[in-house]
């Protein structure tokens, strides 16, 4: 059996696989010139180890082993040596990737898209560690220096994308907006803009466009001027933009108006001032109760020896293993936040006077219960309106179509005083609600919401003036252009092109096909019958629309949508078009949050341009979730919060 034969000991020709000797008791072979072949058991002579004859017999008799020589080797070598290479597959081996060849762009794109992703410096691909670890990879790749990936790896990604991106916003319906200012850690002035669309198949989508070095004065003429060129590097038509969506600085909301643009002011800005400007009174001490609690918390973020206190009275009061919540940076959005840190201070309490009690230096730091009792006042008012801010602050959901309901939910319920409510509890709620509403009583604002959350199927009872947003709805319909009328909007015709040209190729290689009785009869009845006034189908519509039962307020509207288009050809375009909009300019403050990755003091001397595509591919790649608000460092306009420990 071949089975009994012992290999031929320090080859390192895979020709042996298939042959061996005759073995004696104890292993060793018979005859070194009679080998035996494996497959077909035939004696084969070789004379001092010469393969030429074992060669030919395995061409000859099996032509499918022989095809395999040098292909892979079917067996390890006896001594523990590796095969011994030829010389062209050694030269080949040894030979380097010629720079411009498919494997050397793959590998050289995959570490492009490696700095962008993770905004990592560009040195990164000299450090010898990193040039180590690709050199294990693929010995034959040699990297660029960083030179090759400031100067043309990274521009030449950026305008392959960013062409890309041109040409889908080419075919959108509608668009939104988001814009806001930024300062790097060097202090260079930024102006981020994002837009929000509807795919054609009524998917959200939002992108980052640009993030804009902004070094003149930013009065509201070299603000409208910087927003317009912007729209100008993008290809953008102003005629298809819905509205701007920016905080509250007189600056920026002239240059909208001087733009002549809809605008829409961020809800959680308005929230954050709502609840701030709540609190700003000396006589009811809530300004003081809020210094301390600032003072608190700071004192236990710096001093590991606080913390590892705290921990250990937390155990002792049995209380639950929480850090107390840090808030930097007093900007935008700190309504979420300041509840939580009131909130956790409270939960802490006790546990937080034994630490400070120990410690003679920290004692003034004790709140009394004058303190106590108004951190408890404002904690009540916050704890049911911060989490509204998360959850308009989303990228993948509508919200334009939630904001005068959840309104009507704060002003007319959350915020009432009730009989528990404290005389600074129901203060603060009634100042609150004052301000909420000067925020949204502009005709312009109140009209773009009331027609979002009418066209939304969950919330279409909920609209104070329906009557009226049904009549400023059909006029929209009526005056809707001819081209937008139809089933697709701009992506119908990109369909529509291409099934032409589809149509034309086969008109001209298949011959015309038999008409059926159907088309004969469609012909008669197209002469027969009158078109239906446009008036009246876009009436109907919105009427069968508002007898639809509503939708559950969990479901998604845009998946409503995109079932029933068809049923609503008209009402869908306008649909489409209030959407889109997007109610806080959270996206902008996510835009910040991962440059404050890429601007790090040891990147302050990074070139704005170069900046502002490592931003935008940096952006592209990942989703929004992953750039949570504080996670950069930067100037105005960004806000940290984390836990001390």
């Amino acid at each position: 059996m071949a089975t009994n034969l012992v290999s031929k000991s320090n080859t390192v020709s895979d020709i042996w696989a298939h042959f061996g000797f005759e073995a004696d008791d104890k292993g060793q072979p018979v005859n070194l010139d009679k080998a035996i072949c494996r497959i077909c058991r035939t004696e084969v002579s070789v004379s001092r180890g010469n393969t030429t004859n074992l060669r030919f017999h395995l061409r000859i008799n099996h032509p499918v082993a022989f095809a395999r020589l040098g292909r892979t080797s079917s067996r390890p070598s006896t001594s523990g040596q590796q095969r011994q290479l030829g010389v062209s597959e050694a030269f080949a081996r040894g030979a380097k990737y010629q720079s411009g060849s498919n494997r050397w762009r793959a590998l050289t794109d995959s570490v492009t898209r490696y700095l962008v992703e993770e905004m990592v410096p560009f040195r990164t691909v000299e450090k010898p560690a990193f040039k180590a670890m690709l050199h294990e990879f693929d010995k034959q790749y040699v990297l660029p220096d960083r030179k090759f990936f400031s100067q043309t790896a990274i521009p030449e990604k950026y305008l392959s994308v960013k062409d890309g991106v041109i040409q889908e916003l080419k075919y959108v319906d509608y668009f939104s907006v988001t814009a806001d200012m930024w300062s790097s850690v060097n202090n260079m002035p930024y102006m981020s803009l994002t837009i929000h669309y509807l795919s054609a198949n009524w998917e959200l989508k939002s992108k980052c466009l640009e993030t804009v070095f902004t070094p003149e004065s930013h009065t509201a003429d070299n603000l409208a001027e910087a927003l317009r060129s912007s729209f100008q590097e993008w290809s953008l038509d102003e005629r298809k933009l819905i509205c701007i969506t920016t905080d509250n600085g007189a600056n920026i909301v002239a240059a909208v108006r001087k733009l002549g643009w809809t605008w829409l002011n961020c809800f959680g800005h308005n929230l954050h001032l709502a609840v701030t400007n709540s609190m700003k009174t000396e006589k009811d001490g809530t300004a003081r109760a809020m210094g301390v609690c600032r003072n608190l918390v700071t004192a236990f973020s710096q001093s590991w020896q606080k913390k590892k206190k705290l921990q250990k009275e937390q155990v002792g009061h049995n209380l639950p293993q929480h850090g107390l919540v840090l808030v930097s940076c007093v900007l935008n959005f700190e309504s979420t936040f300041l509840e939580k840190m009131v909130a956790r201070i409270l939960e802490q309490i006790p546990a937080i006077r034994r630490v400070l009690m120990d410690d003679r230096r920290s004692q003034h730091l004790i709140p009394t219960w004058q303190d106590i009792e108004v951190l408890e006042s404002i904690n009540a008012a916050l704890k049911k309106v911060a989490d509204f801010t998360d959850a308009l602050s989303s990228e993948k959901t509508v919200t334009a179509s939630s904001v005068l309901p959840v309104l009507q939910l704060l002003t007319e319920d959350i915020l009432l005083p009730t009989n528990e409510d404290t005389e600074l509890t129901r203060n603060i709620k009634q100042k609150m609600i004052e301000v909420l509403k000067d925020k949204y009583s502009a005709p312009g604002s109140q009209q773009l919401l009331a027609k979002a959350s009418f066209i939304d199927p969950r919330h279409k009872a909920d609209t104070n003036s329906q009557h009226d947003t049904k009549d400023a709805l059909l006029e929209e319909m009526l005056a809707m252009p001819e081209e937008r009328r139809g089933i697709g909007g701009g992506e119908a015709a990109m369909s529509a092109a291409v099934a032409g040209e589809g149509e034309g190729e086969s008109a001209s290689s298949s011959p015309p096909k038999k008409k059926k009785l159907a088309d004969l009869l469609g012909k008669r009845r197209a002469k027969s019958s009158n078109p239906v006034p446009i008036r009246i189908r876009a009436d109907t519509e919105v009427t069968r629309y508002l007898q639809e039962e509503a939708l559950d307020l969990h479901s998604d509207p845009l998946a409503w949508w995109r079932d029933n288009q068809a049923r609503f050809p008209l009402l869908s375009k306008v649909a489409r078009k209030y959407l889109t909009v997007c109610v806080t300019s959270t996206p902008s403050e996510r835009v910040f949050s991962a440059a404050g990755n890429i601007v790090t003091p040891l990147r302050s001397s990074l070139k704005p341009d170069k900046f502002n595509m490592l931003v935008f591919l940096a952006r592209r790649g990942r989703p929004p979730e992953d750039f949570v608000l504080g996670a950069g460092g930067g100037g105005g306009g960004h806000q940290e919060s984390r836990q001390t420990p």
